[in-house]
């Protein structure tokens, strides 16, 4: 067990009296403490009542890839520190310098690095170049970006203009205009039946740009996996005719990795899984793991070269700053939460525990008739609860929200679809650090399996 300070009572008083946490209701913590994480090691954590805890989300939003108290992160963003700890991103530092290396050496076509320190802002950027490039070669007009139902960009009013999810977006508008939606891909609530589901969705895709006009969109942004709008892995053929599609219409591709890049899915980046070639590429979450503030917006050298054509045109650069992308511990965090995965062979061991995870969960659904469907890809899975499997009729939400807290009285942190689909809130979602054994796993399940029992007996 994790060592607790005997009596922090003055610190959970603090945080009730001051901290304004993220994604959770205040009127509870009248009665009751809000919950202090204290310490954590390998795949747990300790609250402030030294409670132990089987982290099954990796900080709770898919974050801690390499899990906790990984001394040679800390250790070299200490030094680093020391050494230099900012300056502005309009000049160069060590860190910055090999990591951009590091990474796009593992992103084959993909050759700059522009860092700042949230996925929000990361695609920011990505919009803003696709807005200024509109201007630069098209007078304005092929300004558009698409984004798919479902799912989800980030917290700015820009990337929830993005964004697919109507509870997250509710009492936020109005929005910035020029961002369009696309039907989802999730092929368990197919909007029609065809043979090939995957090519229909993507077809729709066409479908928005023709009834826009071609000559006003500039780029698609998805998600490789749906994250938070339900864990949606898409369909076979989905990527091809997508890829195909930006191509017949020259429409820029924006794959949102900030929850799927660095391992989480069994191969460095998502979309590696499916073939696909992107014009940008947005990363933040496991890039170092939760241990420094880091986000990246990688590019090709094709559209960089569009911010240098012409030298004498004083608006001719990308005119951008992000104040926190000069600080240098997030990529010296990154270069060694990069060198842990392949130094401990992290990608091949998400491969083999998701799909003992998905195997569990398959085993689950044969148990409880409550699971409708069970998707995912590598340690980035989910099970969606129904109350009717023949309707699909989802789950009340607070149902599904039991489960998650049942299992977290257990000492199991799972999660759960929160506060995006108005009646579809009813996925559990699993995302445990890339370091977990068969043993963290039937762990997992196994708080699942005695969840579902209890709060659906």
């Amino acid at each position: 067990m994790a060592t607790v300070p005997n009596d922090i009572s003055d610190v959970i008083e603090a945080d009730r009296k001051n901290v304004w946490h993220h994604l959770i209701q205040h009127k509870a913590f009248e009665n009751v403490d809000p919950r202090v994480m204290i310490e954590g090691k390998g795949m747990r954590v300790w609250d402030a009542t030294g409670k132990e805890h089987l982290d099954a989300v990796s900080g709770g939003v898919w974050t801690v890839n390499v899990g906790y108290g990984r001394e040679r992160i800390a250790n070299a963003v200490r030094d680093q520190l020391i050494q230099m700890p900012y300056f502005s991103g309009s000049a160069g530092s060590i860190p910055g310098a090999k990591f951009a290396e590091m990474v796009t050496e593992r992103m084959p076509g993909m050759d700059r690095v522009y860092y700042c320190n949230s996925g929000s802002e990361a695609n920011e950027k990505a919009f803003k170049m696709v807005r200024q490039i509109a201007h630069k070669k098209y007078g304005g007009k092929k300004h558009k970006i698409l984004y798919r139902e479902r799912d989800y960009h980030g917290t700015t009013i820009a990337c929830l203009s993005a964004g697919g999810q109507p509870e997250r977006n509710a009492q936020y508008g109005p929005f910035t205009p020029g961002f369009v939606e696309v039907p989802h891909c999730l092929e368990y609530r197919a909007q029609v039946e065809t043979e090939n589901y995957g090519e229909w969705a993507a077809n729709q895709i066409e479908e928005v740009i023709l009834r826009e006009g071609p000559d006003t969109v500039g780029a698609l942004c998805l998600e490789p996996v749906t994250a938070g709008g339900g864990v949606i892995v898409p369909p076979e053929g989905y990527w091809d005719r997508v890829q195909e599609v930006c191509k017949k219409y020259d429409i820029l591709l924006h794959i949102d990795e900030v929850v799927c890049g660095v391992g989480r899915t069994g191969e460095w980046f998502g979309y590696q899984h499916y073939g696909v070639k992107p014009d940008f590429v947005t990363m933040a979450k496991g890039v170092a793991s939760g241990y420094a503030a880091i986000a990246c917006m990688v590019t090709t050298d094709e559209v960089f070269a569009m911010f240098k054509d012409d030298a004498d045109d004083p608006l001719g650069y990308f005119r951008d700053i992000s104040t926190f992308g000069g600080c240098t511990a997030g990529p010296a965090a990154a270069i060694e939460n990069m060198g842990i995965i392949e130094d401990e062979d992290l990608l091949a061991n998400t491969t083999a525990m998701g799909a003992r995870l998905m195997d569990n969960l398959w085993a689950l659904q044969e148990k409880h008739r409550v699971i409708g469907d069970v998707r995912g890809k590598g340690l980035f899975c989910g099970a969606e609860l129904v109350a009717d499997r023949q309707t699909k009729e989802a789950v009340d939400e607070k149902k599904a929200q039991a489960v998650a807290a049942d299992c977290m009285a257990q000492g199991v942190i799972i999660g759960v679809t929160n506060r995006s689909l108005p009646g579809l809130n009813n996925t559990l979602c699993f995302s445990p650090a890339l370091i977990s054994t068969a043993d963290d796993i039937d762990q997992i399940t196994s708080a699942v399996d005695k969840a579902l029992t209890k709060v659906f007996s």
